[in-house]
């Protein structure tokens, strides 16, 4: 009985966090506005909570039984091994990336309904986060800085649905480049779609993707992935090139922002 009472205060806290959490992200999936004091208010408010309640619980299971922690024990150990893999990683890419500032940030969250549209990290305005910067992991581009709050950012991914997302690329076909456009994402096939290919060049399953560096949104040449599928248009006038990523978009915790060296 005791145990229940204990209980109910951190029960209550945790409902009134995701509530916050919940209200906040609603607002910010409004596209196409500037950023309001009132929700940058809210969202550094969320921030703050989503940090201390994504923390193990366990205040919660401290009179579990031996088996049980010794469980809990080993999935906390198994998920650490990974994170410091993932860390190593992206050490390893900050050190090939010298013209520019590595901003390194944590995923503190991810909506459902959006889950292949944008992630929320914990790095914001105070860290020198500003909209539009590329954000990469140690497996290539994952997408742009797409809103900017004090203590967080939003970042779209290159998994996005939004239409006027687009990214200029070029193919690497037997040592010369093509310009195309990374423009969708089809998730039957798990693979990022670029179209823009002249039906006169003959791409190759295996042929690199990177990024152009036109347009100043993202830097040339991060790796994007390499060319899984090709299928001429029902007219033959151009090919649209499906790409295979090494981002495992289910599974990320730990990125990278670009900033310019001042």
């Amino acid at each position: 009985m005791s145990r229940k009472v204990k209980a109910k205060p951190i029960i209550k806290k945790i409902i009134i966090g995701i509530l916050v959490i919940i209200i906040t992200l609603s607002i910010s999936f409004k596209f196409n506005r500037e950023i309001t004091n009132t929700e940058n208010l809210f969202k550094s408010l969320s921030t703050y909570i989503n940090k201390l309640y994504m923390l193990p619980l366990t205040s919660l299971s401290s009179n579990n039984n031996q088996d049980e922690s010794y469980l809990i024990q080993k999935n906390l150990n198994e998920t650490l091994k990974k994170d410091i893999n993932e860390l190593k990683s992206l050490l390893d890419l900050n050190h090939t990336l010298t013209e520019y500032a590595i901003e390194n940030a944590t995923i503190l969250s991810r909506n459902k309904s959006y889950w292949f549209n944008t992630i929320t990290i914990d790095k914001g305005k105070k860290d020198g986060i500003k909209k539009d910067m590329a954000v990469i992991t140690s497996d290539g581009l994952l997408g742009k800085i797409s809103k900017v709050y004090s203590n967080s950012s939003e970042v779209k991914l290159i998994t996005s649905s939004d239409t006027n997302y687009k990214v200029s690329v070029l193919l690497q076909i037997n040592g010369n480049d093509t310009h195309a456009i990374l423009n969708g994402y089809d998730s039957d096939k798990n693979l990022i779609k670029v179209t823009g290919v002249s039906k006169t060049v003959t791409p190759e399953k295996g042929n690199i993707v990177v990024t152009s560096g036109l347009g100043g949104l993202f830097p040339a040449g991060i790796y994007i992935g390499e060319v899984e599928e090709i299928i001429n248009d029902k007219y033959d006038l151009s090919k649209t090139i499906y790409i295979k990523t090494k981002q495992n978009f289910n599974n990320i915790h730990y990125v990278s922002v670009l900033k310019e060296k001042k």
